[in-house]
């Protein structure tokens, strides 16, 4: 069966200011992919580098600058860029651009790591914006994620800008 949702039953949330929309939370794949659309702030500095350990995620780039980072390399992805993080793959990702949004559309491999943008968004930042990162480390924990390590291997592809027509 085909599930058709109009933009007002797509789930929506923030969180650190981004707003994320819930596409495809898995319920209709038998929790086979996530689809999340985030829309980043401009010059949101991003999480802190992590490894997931049972998820693959991908972002494609729709509209602004993404900066990814896999271990100690660093690029910028432009609109029609799809980047992706294996598991085990150290990344993190933030908006490159100090003065407009940034649009991705992110998918989660199973889709049970969705479950962690939920709870993100129910996380409350401190004074400074950040969350505190002992609240963050037992998150992480529980979503087969950890902060990366120094001198671990990389592995972020990036793929070539998709065609348009």
């Amino acid at each position: 069966m085909t599930v058709v949702m109009s933009p007002a039953e797509v789930e929506t949330f923030t969180a650190a200011g981004n707003t994320f929309r819930l596409l495809e939370d898995g319920t209709t794949t038998a929790g086979r992919i996530g689809i999340v659309e985030c829309s980043l702030v401009p010059g949101w500095v991003g999480p802190p580098q992590h490894v997931h350990q049972r998820n693959d995620e991908t972002w494609f780039v729709l509209s602004g600058a993404v900066r990814f980072t896999t271990g100690s390399d660093s690029f910028v992805a432009t609109p029609g860029r799809l980047v992706v993080a294996p598991i085990g793959a150290p990344h993190t990702f933030a908006n490159a651009d100090s003065d407009a949004p940034a649009l991705l559309l992110c998918t989660i491999t199973p889709a049970d790591y969705v479950e962690y943008f939920r709870e993100l968004a129910r996380l409350r930042p401190g004074p400074d914006g950040r969350f505190d990162p002992v609240d963050m480390a037992a998150m992480m924990q529980r979503y087969a994620t950890r902060p990366a390590t120094a001198g671990q291997p990389t592995g972020v592809e990036i793929g070539s800008p998709v065609a348009t027509r």
